[in-house]
């Protein structure tokens, strides 16, 4: 079945392990991340190290380590940790890229620019502290 949209995996982890993070008293690990969202601890590992290199999130190891966030919860937006992953959102007018289009008027309208923006508004306006 198609989906007018998909959130990749890896921004999935992203978006709900740092949500998991700010929620926990204490620091998360790989394993209990990827217990929780039914990811694979190798994924899960690789999304964290990129919010680490990021400045999301700062990680320890050993028996008492995990990841923590680097700022409050309440700086962050969901915007940033997708764009983290995914990269930056580009809103544009045509789907295909076409600088002159081969129509008058084009056939799919506004509806890709105004859901792109209109996503891209949602992420920015969800702070992580919306989910504790």
């Amino acid at each position: 079945m198609s989906k007018v949209f998909s959130l990749s995996e890896a921004g999935s982890i992203a978006i709900h392990s740092m949500v998991l993070i700010a929620k926990s008293d204490f620091k998360m690990n790989v394993v209990k991340i990827a217990e929780r969202t039914g990811s694979s601890k190798h994924h899960v590992a690789k999304v964290l190290q990129r919010l680490v290199k990021d400045d999301f999130l700062a990680s320890n190891r050993g028996p008492h380590g995990g990841f923590e966030l680097k700022r409050p919860a309440d700086e962050i937006n969901l915007l940033e940790i997708y764009e983290a992953i995914e990269g930056k959102i580009e809103v544009t007018k045509c789907p295909m890229d076409n600088l002159i289009c081969p129509f008058d008027k084009c056939i799919l309208g506004t509806i890709i620019g105004d859901m792109t923006q209109n996503f891209k508004d949602y992420l920015s306006n969800q702070k992580l502290t919306d989910y504790l």
